[in-house]
């Protein structure tokens, strides 16, 4: 099987798509532009670093990253001032706050740093993440803000691209460490799988491997409920194949697959596939006028190469047995497309 290591340095070869000024104009009547500082090339000029380990002493793949003591102060000023922005819409400097530490991670597209913010009244902390701003990636992040259950907030600035922490236990881990524990609810968590992927299939996100999405618990009255949440969004209708956009066939999800396979039948299955679609439905209608100024900037400007469109519209007419995908040639007739057959499935 392929590893974590192994993946995050194959996608290092995804091609990178510029924000474009028409982008930008839509970011900016959606309020995910501010003039905040465009420092990503800054902190690259870090000294040194080693590497990070969590509690139970494995490579995280991340490096602590170290800068010299002149060029820190003024750097903590600046993030902490994004940090306010991202959180509460204002740049004003809280002197309460301070970055703790900065990780960075050189694998994969951003090529992400993680910054962690400490609150000293009280020693809470919290994480953003500066990254390299690539085109695909924000278009994957505005489909999960309009269609997700969950919001998410995120700033362009240039090349740069600040995005919130998005809390949880990463897939990989809970698999690892919950899945077997007594007290996890098998049925529920089953259940909250094949949501995900039926929401990630029908708006073409991709990749969704374990360690690309994290679980969020939350306790109810008789038992925890669970939410399943993409925290990787570089793979917005960028592959060819269509196995990228179905979770259940990545080997890294075997054992939730197993769970599902037996624990629901396939009334159950369909039951909350469908349940999934009505939902995303509801959400779809209502945020009709903002997605046709996604799709139209899809079609102007597609975030996929040409052979990966024809390739993908051919093997999704397959997949739903329809001649709607014929022709099809840029990414926003591709998405529009797949999400319309798929909405039609809803009753009424």
């Amino acid at each position: 099987m392929e590893s974590k290591e192994e993946h995050r340095i194959e996608l290092k070869k995804k091609a990178f798509y510029p924000v474009t000024r028409d982008l930008t104009e839509y970011l900016k009547m959606y309020g995910h532009t501010a003039d905040i500082p465009n420092l990503y090339h800054d902190l690259m000029g870090f000294r040194d670093s080693c590497p990070l380990f969590d509690r139970e002493g494995e490579d995280t793949l991340w490096l602590t990253v170290v800068y010299e003591p002149s060029f820190m102060g003024p750097l903590n000023e600046r993030l902490t001032r994004i940090y306010a922005k991202l959180k509460t819409g204002e740049t004003r400097i809280s002197e309460h706050l301070f970055v703790e530490r900065i990780d960075f991670c050189e694998f994969g597209n951003s090529r992400p740093f993680r910054i962690r913010v400490v609150n000293q009244f009280n020693d809470n902390y919290d994480h953003f993440y500066v990254k390299v701003a690539d085109a695909n990636r924000i278009y994957g992040l505005e489909f999960e803000d309009i269609l997700s259950p969950n919001r998410i907030n995120y700033l362009v600035r240039d090349d740069t691209l600040i995005e919130e922490h998005i809390a949880g236990i990463p897939g990989d881990i809970f698999i690892e460490r919950y899945f077997d524990r007594p007290d996890t609810n098998r049925v529920r968590l089953a259940k909250e799988f094949v949501k995900f992927s039926q929401r990630s299939f029908i708006r073409l996100l991709g990749d969704m491997r374990s360690y690309n999405f994290v679980v969020d618990m939350t306790p109810d009255f008789e038992a925890v409920q669970y939410r399943v949440r993409a925290i990787d969004f570089d793979q917005q209708a960028y592959e060819g194949h269509l196995r990228m956009y179905l979770p259940q066939f990545f080997s890294e999800n075997s054992q939730v697959v197993e769970l599902c396979t037996k624990l629901l039948n396939y009334e159950a299955m369909r039951q909350y596939q469908d349940e999934e679609r009505s939902l995303l439905k509801r959400r779809y209608n209502l945020a009709l006028p903002r997605l046709a100024m996604l799709f139209n900037l899809l079609d102007k400007e597609p975030c996929s190469s040409p052979d990966k469109i024809t390739q993908l519209a051919e093997e999704l007419g397959e997949f739903h047995n329809s001649d709607q995908f014929k022709e099809i040639t840029t990414t926003g007739e591709l998405i529009r497309t797949n999400i319309e057959v798929e909405l039609a499935k809803v009753a009424g």
